[in-house]
Order: C-alpha cells, then sequence, then structure tokens
C-alpha cells in the first residue's frame, strides 16, 4: 500500500515517534512524504520513504496530485489545529481530495493508529482493487 505521511511543524516529534512505533507495519509499504517530514523519519526509522518538496513549498501538492491520480492508499496527516498556517488552503485541498477519492486520512495519533493496525489487519486491501 502507498501511505502519505505530513506533520506540521509542532508534530514533527510525534511523527517521528508513531513512525518508530510502528516501523515493523510501515517498512512493509511505500512511503511518501513532504520533504522535511520524511528527512526526519527517515533519520529516526531508516525506513525508505519517497520525499516530495517541503509542505509550504509544494510537498502537498505534490501529494494531493498522487491522491487525486488515485495512487495513494491513506494518508496520516498530523496537524496543528491551534496554530493555522498560512496556506492552509492547501491542507484543505489535501483533505478535500482524500474526501473525494475515499482516502482514508487521519490527522491525529488516535486515527492514525487505527489506520495502520487496520492496514497491518488487511482491512484496507479493498483499495488495492479501488486502484
Amino acid at each position: 500500500m502507498n501511505i502519505g505521511l505530513i506533520a506540521h511543524d509542532s508534530k514533527k516529534t510525534l511523527m517521528q515517534n508513531f513512525c518508530i512505533a510502528y516501523r515493523g507495519i510501515l517498512s512493509k509499504h511505500e512511503l511518501y512524504a513532504t520533504g522535511t517530514t520524511g528527512r526526519l523519519i527517515e533519520e529516526v526509522t531508516n525506513l525508505n520513504i519517497h520525499k516530495y518538496l517541503a509542505g509550504p513549498l509544494g510537498g502537498k501538492q505534490q501529494l494531493g496530485a498522487q491522491i487525486a491520480q488515485n495512487d495513494m492508499d491513506a494518508l496520516i496527516f498530523l496537524r496543528d489545529p491551534n496554530n493555522p498556517k498560512p496556506h492552509e488552503p492547501d491542507v484543505n485541498d489535501v483533505i478535500r481530495l482524500c474526501d473525494m477519492h475515499n482516502i482514508p486520512m487521519a490527522t491525529n495519533l488516535a486515527t492514525a493508529e487505527l489506520i495502520i493496525l487496520a492496514i497491518d489487519r488487511g482491512d484496507l486491501d479493498w483499495r488495492e482493487m479501488y486502484r
């Protein structure tokens, strides 16, 4: 499965810890991330990550294009709801694309864990047929 990973600055350490905890599951899949998030995850996990540009510099749009082409199976986007970003419209576009293309998406740690465990159990194997 193709799994996208994005984290706002204040959530990057949380994303690193999430990826450390679920490294065994994540290592079985293709991982895509915005540039800085991907680099930080690689540094602590040794997972192979396809990195896009940094989020505000076009990485979210690159990931969005992959979603629009139905080439993403799940997205974990750890957002900071307390600090709106100037590029908030890009964030909303990614969320809208996931909704349009039935891509399971987590915006917090609890939902991220549910999605990653569901992937491991095979609950999202229907995505393979959907593509």
